[in-house]
């Protein structure tokens, strides 16, 4: 897969995420964050199985790298999780602003943690993802509901994993394997700790549509193709252009929700969507020019 497919099958990631705010907003409203988060992971983990199973009969089971895969469903477990209960108290857009703040961290505890290397676009490409998420959110101070907190909380843990899994989609060249693990540890840790509460399925036949389109969509194929395509983006990257879900997401409380985009968040939709066009074109357009000038003096 070149860098340009994969770099468009982020932003249809990105699409999906985007619109999903809107079912787990809604899914909220009749079930618990742990029942909703169990309840779409494990029907993601079903849609992907066949796949898994037909790539671990071609390679086998990659059980030297299973610690990693099972990490990264801790992660996604602990940013879905969080995530979703700060969407059932703040608005869609504010989650979708929130959760994008995850795109500087990502270069940044790459570095600190893993010493990766980026390119140096990343990092003005990453300053003008937070500035167009700021003017998103109004270009004013937020005030932070509990709801915000929780969201603001979940976007370190989408970090690391989107840093994991850009590691152990290289490593493992198990994608589909890597998806299902994730999907399920995710699940199963949602799926024990709701079995705690009172009534954990209370309300779950009025949220099936919500939890449908999050579990086959959002997990199923949005996630899976995270898992795909981050074999061939580095994952400073990928987090930069799947910060278009925060557009995606504040056009969707446009359409369903009701809220209003200004001057200012229109700004806010253009500066993210600059950053994006950035990461895809700069080192593509550097590099050629590099070879020229080697042409050149040569």
């Amino acid at each position: 897969m070149s860098r340009l497919n994969a770099n468009l099958l982020l932003l249809l990631t990105a699409v999906i995420w985007g619109s999903s705010f809107i079912a787990q907003k809604l899914g909220g409203q009749h079930v618990s964050t742990l029942t909703f988060t169990a309840s779409r992971f494990l029907l993601g983990a079903l849609v992907v199985l066949p796949l898994a199973w037909r790539e671990m009969r071609r390679m086998g089971f990659p059980r030297h790298h299973l610690p990693g895969m099972v990490l990264i469903g801790v992660m996604l477990f602990c940013g879905s999780s969080m995530q979703q209960m700060g969407v059932s108290h703040t608005s869609v857009t504010n989650a979708g602003f929130i959760t994008g703040l995850y795109v500087p961290l990502v270069p940044v505890i790459g570095f600190l943690a893993l010493r990766q290397r980026v390119h140096p676009v990343i990092w003005p490409a990453a300053a003008l993802c937070l500035a167009g998420t700021w003017l998103l959110s109004g270009g004013g101070g937020l005030d932070f509901s509990s709801g915000d907190l929780w969201v603001l909380g979940s976007s370190v843990f989408w970090a690391c994993q989107v840093i994991l899994v850009g590691r152990m989609a290289v490593r493992s060249g198990a994608p589909m394997v890597m998806a299902f693990v994730q999907f399920a540890v995710s699940g199963l840790i949602a799926g024990l700790l709701c079995l705690t509460e009172a009534q954990p399925f209370a309300g779950a036949s009025d949220a099936l549509p919500e939890i449908a389109y999050v579990g086959i969509l959002s997990v199923g194929l949005a996630f899976t193709l995270q898992s795909v395509t981050q074999q061939f983006t580095p994952a400073a990257d990928a987090a930069v252009i799947l910060s278009g879900e925060t557009v995606f997401s504040a056009v969707g409380g446009v359409l369903v929700m009701g809220d209003r985009l200004d001057g200012v968040k229109l700004t806010g939709c253009a500066a993210i969507l600059a950053a994006m066009l950035m990461v895809q074109l700069v080192p593509g357009l550097a590099s050629s020019l590099l070879r020229r000038r080697s042409r050149v003096s040569g």
